[in-house]
């Protein structure tokens, strides 16, 4: 049998808390016998949740935390203070082994806050940079960083490239990831300080396949397999990615039901677009993960649901089955 990957999942801060938490916690261990969750919250609340479903009972576990962060708490505050909310509590668990990673759809700023000062980074690690898998016209990219440092250092990029490409590899199974930098255009002597400064780093560096620059329109088309930038410039690529492409697809939907006759079309060719939309459908890749850890930290969408939950679940599963931490220290940090 398999090892045992054990993971907390942060049952409160999402907005549909804890109910689609619970309900995906409870269909991943039904799918993986080899994943136990630590469901961190309100113990009664937890309780009415699980008493729904039938599930291996021996594979989930109640941990109780009273209080919760909420999206209106400032970061450092919130972890300094909420000592006995989900997110703090469950943090600590990673921090003291008790548990493999941890999953929160719960405040992005207090999240990372408590990965860097309670999990704590890897000695040598800079910056700890957030990395979401986007799905693309062939296939998905990583881009990195999406939220966590928005005042990056070049240093950090490079960096943030060589973790990108070692989670690229072992995690989603692209040999040599290319590797590219967020541009203004594709001439190596254009974009802002910190772009003209990184790019030679990155040029010269031997234990990665950088590929030169990335404009953001060829982005959805998967121009590069690790896709480097600040947090910023990152976070509002992502957002606007996700914004057009849930705006295409209910303009695609309404013009599917316009009229008799499309809908009739709609109908014949409704199982090859299901297939085409689950291909963009991010929530299949889980969540986005904290990199440079002790611990994996893995942000979910606030508005998670039970879908993305299981998908993060087993992302754990599978971030400690390639023993990416081991990875990086080894190809990153020489250990």
């Amino acid at each position: 049998m398999s090892e045992l990957t054990k993971v907390v999942l942060d049952a409160m801060g999402g907005d549909h808390s804890p109910g689609e938490m619970v309900l995906g916690a409870v269909n991943a261990v039904k799918e993986k016998k080899d994943l136990f969750v630590y469901i961190v919250g309100p113990e009664e609340k937890i309780k009415l949740e699980l008493a729904k479903y039938e599930y291996p009972k021996e594979q989930i576990e109640i941990v109780h935390a009273q209080d919760e962060i909420t999206c209106h708490d400032t970061p450092v505050n919130a972890i300094r203070s909420k000592k006995e909310s989900s997110m703090v509590v469950g943090l600590h668990m990673v921090k003291e082994g008790k548990a493999d990673g941890i999953v929160s759809a719960g405040n992005s700023g207090a999240l990372l806050v408590g990965g860097q000062v309670l999990v704590g980074k890897m000695k040598g690690i800079e910056r700890a940079p957030l990395a979401p898998i986007v799905p693309t016209v062939n296939g998905v990219s990583l881009l990195i960083d999406c939220g966590a440092n928005v005042d990056a250092k070049p240093s950090n990029l490079v960096q943030f490239a060589q973790m990108g490409s070692i989670y690229m590899e072992h995690v989603v199974g692209i040999k040599n990831p290319r590797v590219g930098i967020v541009n203004i255009g594709a001439e190596e002597e254009k974009g802002n300080a910190l772009v003209k400064e990184t790019f030679p780093m990155l040029k010269a560096c031997d234990n990665i396949n950088f590929i030169g620059s990335v404009e953001a329109r060829d982005f959805p088309y998967g121009a590069a397999d690790v896709v480097v930038t600040e947090a910023f410039v990152g976070n509002v690529m992502l957002k606007l990615t996700e914004g057009l492409a849930s705006g295409l697809i209910k303009k695609v939907k309404e013009g599917m039901t316009a009229t008799p006759v499309a809908t009739i079309g709609a109908a014949l060719v409704k199982k090859q677009i299901k297939n085409t939309l689950k291909a963009f459908d991010a929530t299949e890749y889980g969540g986005a993960p904290l990199l440079g850890l002790n611990g994996l930290v893995v942000k979910i969408h606030g508005n998670a649901t039970n879908k993305e939950v299981k998908n993060a679940l087993f992302q754990v599963g599978t971030f400690k089955k390639q023993k990416i931490n081991e990875k990086i220290k080894q190809y990153l940090l020489g250990e």
